[in-house]
């Protein structure tokens, strides 16, 4: 059986030895086997998972989801429900942030001109007129 050490399967993944280390000890690869002088070894097909996480990672799943779509795979399940409801829920996720970040634009864009006309007309503030603005 042709086996990999962890360099070799970070470099051939797009991950670093340290994310290798991370995903067996967390469950998403089974755990490597060892060498007589200690060394993690491990198999070819490894390299396709660790890919797989890679490409997750990129699109931001967590590593709980991530496990849970593996354990559905290795349990024979086709997983790509599970992915839509995850991928759904990100996207849920950041219209909840752009919209949060938009109404925070807009109350920085009002405060900034409250603060701007009141420095205008030469108006005190007691520490600073764009916070004290703000209220």
């Amino acid at each position: 059986m042709n086996t990999l050490t962890v360099s070799q399967v970070a470099e051939r993944s797009g991950l670093t030895p340290r994310a290798v280390r991370l995903y067996e000890r967390r469950g998403l690869i089974p755990a490597a086997t060892r060498t007589d002088s200690g060394y993690r070894t491990y198999a070819a097909n490894d390299v396709d998972v660790l890919r797989f996480i890679h490409q997750a990672r990129e699109l931001d799943l967590s590593l709980d989801e991530i496990k849970r779509i593996l354990d559905l795979q290795q349990a024979g399940v086709t997983p790509c429900a599970t992915v839509l409801d995850i991928i759904d829920t990100h996207i849920l996720e950041i219209d909840d942030k752009v919209r949060s970040l938009r109404e925070l634009r807009t109350t920085l864009v009002k405060v900034r001109r409250m603060a701007h006309d009141s420095i205008g007309k030469g108006e005190n503030a007691l520490v600073c007129r764009i916070v004290e603005a703000s209220s």
